[in-house]
């Protein structure tokens, strides 16, 4: 028998047969291999195990070889597979477990598992990050692959469970993932004071690592308690994070365990996600899983979305499903039944199949030619269509004050409503090519218009579509213009009082002819008596007569004395319909009839070409009806009317100098929605015609009342949007700062001092709520700066105001909670030349702003913020070639040094000071082995820099810039090492010595261990 040695720690020799050697080394040489088979090797190795009586020698030869594989952190594929060969062994010593088996199993089969897992909890806590990762991916694959069944000692379950809940805070992103995938057996879902779940949604939170996030989110039960947690992940900014979150709702969450709430938001953000991956996945996988729990009843889908108040959502979730429908036709076999006519019968109308209805015919017109067929399948004609509209909005009830306090009505009215709009919505959709159908679809719409019980929520969409058909401006003015007339003036039928007199004439003549009648019959009576034929002859003729008289004087219709009026239903009721009324200019002004027409005439001038100006129509319409109404004591009509008067306005620039002081009176007199109006109105007018339009006005009636030495018309209204933006009206402060950014990014205004306020009021954690305002001004900063070299320079410029507005805050003030650094970091960022769409040859801004840094730390070189600026002017990219501003900023720099006596901050300035000089050397690259060896030990540069990363945690009301983290390839590339795989080697040499191609390649090569040679080498030795 040969026998080898093997040198262990502490020179201890022991000796071991040569058939064992081959048995468990060879067995890991092969392991290595892909193509070997593993399970083969596993039964092999099982069986010398079972064999041996003392198992100890085994034990230690194997861990000898794991932990070769154990040490080297890269996912090398040799590796892996030594891992996996592992993993299977272990558990080959499973068995099914039965009642009566218990406990042999406990105590033979399961020693070796105990064995393995024992050691790898007692290697947790070792320095170096390399084995606590196999560590927890040994463990992670160890209960991965363990049957349902399984069992392990509650010792060792309980020893797992707090290393893996130490893990989960580890400083390595991949010993993290492993972690908490190996405790996804541990967790208990109905117990809210489980550790394991507690670290998981403490993760999902918290994290800056996606890949951790999405090893949680694969892993974490859903429950009552986690789904808040998972549910707010689909609005990761990570991408791979969201397309993971909506997968795993798709597959382990019941719609009816979502709000409605939550289920309109999945969609709506899913469906509208910038990625496309996102976006497949809902169509894909969640909405085919709802249908699939829903017993493919799409519209029970559309009921569990409550469509009255998500309509739009609701047509981009169909739409969705129709894409995803292997032919148009499989439209016709969902939703309700079409009748005979191509209709919905109207007593079958839901919100659920109208929606359906249209969302399909929508669907089906974007087709083009391909879908004419099935749209003719799925419309019936025009003229069909527009009399089935007609009825049914005839019989939408139109409630009384009394009966609007019933919510029962109320919501039945809504309904009716809802389904009205959708049924007008599909006007849109019918074919109004043809003559005949065009013109009843017209004239129907008319009549709607017209109808008392019209909904004012439908009269806005009901113009959109009679304007839509109606091709010429002037047609549509004329149109609209007459309705207005026939709302406000209506015709009203009037029955004048009718004459007395002649209804007493008319019955004496009548009795008259009664009493000759008689006469001449009692006469008749006598000449029949005596015989006498021919008198009797005679008095038959004229008693003919008379009655003939007697019934033409019956049947003479009477005087018509009804003509139709217009005139204010209001004031002819009552006793006054008896009377004749000599002259008519009663108008209707009641606040309905109001905001009928004001609305239509709000949707006409909208679809007016905006350079066809004022028409005297319109000027008419304006002089009659919208600046009266402006006065009006209603507020809705009010803000109506406003809006009216802003929108006309932009078609005609006399116009606005005529009403421009009565907006400017309005943003600040009325009620906050009114305001709001009048405000847009003026932001759309200074958007269109620029500043020029305040300065053709008088300034005295801008300036109200101050002198033109004092105050420009300009500058009072800058001042007012100013203090519009400390307005306590948070809708009021939002559409100031977002006019405010669309006029400066336009170029209508440049102002520092306003970009500073919108700088300040985006960290401001006054507005935290806001999202709208953050949210535009986060797009809006990064646009602006990106623009121009003239935007940079404005940036540049509010660039000292902003800081010293935070430094000066005082300790009550919100801006105090601030992190100056991360505003000073925006700044930077946003001034970088690269940051520029185009590039821009000369003077970077960063060598001007280092000038304007380097005064303002002269000015009070002991203030507390000297440290900062100096961090700052470190920050900066300035250009080191030779030059005037090159040798004006040395001496600057220089003045600092000797008079500054911080060390941070003289090192800071050192820096930049040797930046330009030229001076600066290039640290020489440290030996590879020396890299490898930080490696292992753990005391690598990164991680020292990600544990000063992770301490900085920002204050209450932070706003953090993303493009201070998009810019730099340093903070790119570390990213990219935090979410891979790969391992995070620090570089020896500065960001700005880049390592050559074959240097990389060597370096890789490296990297690539063979398990074998380490393992021979040791043996040889």
């Amino acid at each position: 028998m040969v026998e080898v040695l093997f040198r262990r720690r502490g020179e201890k020799i022991f000796t071991m047969t040569a058939d064992n050697e081959l048995e468990i080394q060879e067995a890991f040489q092969r392991a290595q291999k892909a193509h070997h088979n593993k399970a083969k090797l596993v039964a092999t190795l099982k069986s010398r195990y079972v064999k041996l009586e003392d198992k100890s020698e085994f034990h230690e030869e194997f861990l000898r070889c794991l932990k070769y594989a154990m040490i080297v952190y890269t996912r090398e594929p040799a590796v892996e597979n030594v891992i996996d060969f592992v993993v299977k062994f272990a558990v080959s010593f499973e068995t099914p477990v039965n009642e009566e088996e218990e406990e042999e199993c406990e105590n033979d089969d399961g020693s070796f598992l105990n064995f393995l897992l024992s050691f790898l909890l007692e290697s947790h806590t070792a320095n170096s990050h390399a084995v606590r990762f196999r560590v927890c991916q040994l463990i992670n694959k160890l209960l991965g692959s363990l049957s349902e069944n399984a069992q392990v000692d509650d010792e060792i379950c309980e020893r797992i469970h707090e290393a893996m809940l130490i893990r989960v805070t580890d400083k390595y992103p991949n010993v993290r993932i492993q972690a908490a995938l190996a405790m996804a057996r541990l967790q208990d879902p109905n117990d809210p004071e489980c550790p394991t779940i507690k670290a998981y949604m403490l993760l999902l939170e918290n994290d800056s690592n996606a890949e951790v996030r999405r090893a949680v989110l694969s892993c974490i039960a859903p429950s009552a308690f986690t789904l808040p947690k998972i549910y707010k992940r689909t609005r990761d900014v990570k991408e791979k994070v969201r397309k993971l979150t909506y997968q795993v709702l798709a597959e382990k969450v019941h719609i009816r365990a979502l709000t409605i709430a939550q289920r309109v938001s999945l969609l709506q953000h899913g469906l509208n996600d910038s990625a496309e991956s996102v976006k497949e996945v809902v169509k894909v996988c969640l909405l085919p899983a709802w249908l699939r729990l829903l017993q493919n009843d799409i519209l029970q889908l559309l009921h569990r979305l409550d469509v009255e108040n998500c309509a739009e959502t609701a047509v981009l979730a169909l739409h969705a499903l129709f894409s995803t429908a292997t032919t148009l036709d499989d439209l016709l076999q969902n939703g309700e039944k079409l009748d005979e006519r191509k209709l919905i019968p109207v007593d079958a109308l839901t919100c659920e199949n109208v929606l359906y209805w249209r969302a399909a015919c929508e669907f089906v017109k974007a087709k083009g030619d391909e879908g004419e067929e099935l749209l003719e399948k799925l419309l019936p004609e025009p003229a069909i269509f527009a009399e089935y509209l007609y009825s049914y909005l005839k019989s939408v009830p139109l409630l009384s004050e009394e009966q609007r306090a019933d919510m029962t009505q109320l919501e039945f009215v809504m309904t009716k409503e809802f389904i009205g709009q959708q049924l007008i919505l599909l006007v849109g959709c019918l074919d109004t090519t043809e003559e005949g159908g065009r013109r009843r679809v017209l004239a129907v719409l008319k009549e709607m218009l017209l109808l008392p019980n019209t909904p004012l929520s439908l009269i806005g969409q009901l113009v959109q579509k009679l304007v839509g058909i109606l091709h010429d401006d002037q047609q549509r003015i004329t149109v609209m213009a007459e309705i207005i007339s026939d709302l406000r003036e209506p015709i009203v039928p009037i029955t004048e009082c009718v004459d007395e007199n002649e209804k007493r004439k008319k019955q004496v003549k009548l009795a008259e002819l009664k009493v000759c009648i008689m006469e001449c019959k009692q006469e008749l009576e006598d000449c029949i008596s005596r015989e006498d034929f021919a008198r009797a002859a005679e008095l038959k003729e004229s008693i003919a007569q008379l009655e003939e008289r007697r019934a033409q004087l019956e049947l003479q219709p009477e005087p018509d004395h009804t003509k139709e009026q217009r005139i204010e239903k209001s004031r002819v009721s009552g006793p006054e319909f008896s009377c004749t009324f000599s002259s008519l200019d009663f108008t209707k002004n009641d606040p309905e009839t109001l905001l009928k027409c004001l609305t239509m005439c709000a949707e006409v001038l909208k679809q007016m070409n905006i350079s066809r100006g004022i028409c005297p129509t319109i000027t008419a319409l304006i002089e009659s009806l919208i600046l009266p109404s402006v006065s009006n004591s209603n507020s809705a009509v009010r803000n109506m009317a406003v809006v009216c008067l802003g929108t006309a306005a932009l078609h005609s620039r006399d116009l606005a100098n005529t009403h421009l002081v009565l907006l400017l009176q309005i943003t600040q007199l009325d009620e906050p929605k009114i305001r709001i109006s009048a405000l847009k109105a003026l932001i759309d007018q200074l958007l269109l015609n620029g500043l020029k339009i305040l300065q053709d006005k008088p300034s005295d009636l801008l300036n109200s009342g101050q002198s033109e030495e004092e105050e420009s018309p300009v500058h009072n209204i800058l001042k007012m949007l100013s203090e519009f933006l400390d307005s306590e009206i948070c809708e009021l402060r939002t559409e100031t700062a977002e006019g405010l950014a669309k006029l400066m990014y336009c170029g209508r205004i440049v102002s520092a001092k306003l970009l500073s306020r919108l700088v300040l009021l985006w960290y401001n954690p006054v507005t935290e709520e806001d999202q709208r305002l953050r949210h535009c001004l986060g797009v809006f900063l990064q646009l602006y700066a990106r623009e121009s070299r003239a935007h940079q320079e404005c940036v540049e410029e509010s660039f000292l105001p902003t800081m010293r507005t935070l430094f000066n805050a005082p300790a009550t003030s919100p801006l105090s909670e601030i992190d100056t650094s991360n505003v000073a970091e925006l700044f930077i960022e946003l001034m970088r030349p690269s940051a520029l769409v185009q590039s821009f040859q000369g003077v970077c801004v960063h060598d001007s702003l280092a000038v304007r840094v380097c005064n303002e730390i002269l000015r009070d070189i002991e203030a507390p913020e000297v440290r900062l600026y100096c961090k700052t002017l470190s920050s900066l990219e300035i250009s080191t070639e030779p030059g005037p501003a090159n040798q004006e900023l040395q001496q600057l720099l220089s003045q600092i040094l000797q008079e500054v006596k911080d060390k941070f901050c003289v090192r800071a300035v050192e820096k930049v000071l040797n930046q330009l000089k030229g001076s600066q050397q290039s640290k020489p690259s440290a030996p590879q082995d020396t890299v490898l060896t930080a490696v292992d030990e753990n005391i690598s540069s990164e991680a020292v820099n990600e544990d000063e990363t992770k301490s900085k945690r920002p204050r209450r009301g932070q706003k953090k810039a993303s493009t201070a983290k998009t810019s730099k390839k340093s903070c790119e590339n570390k990213e990219k090492s935090d979410e891979s795989d790969e391992e995070n080697v620090p570089e020896a040499a500065p960001p700005s010595v880049r390592l050559t191609r074959r240097a990389k390649t060597a370096a890789l090569e490296k990297t690539k261990q063979d398990l074998t040679a380490l393992m021979n080498r040791e043996a040889s030795s």
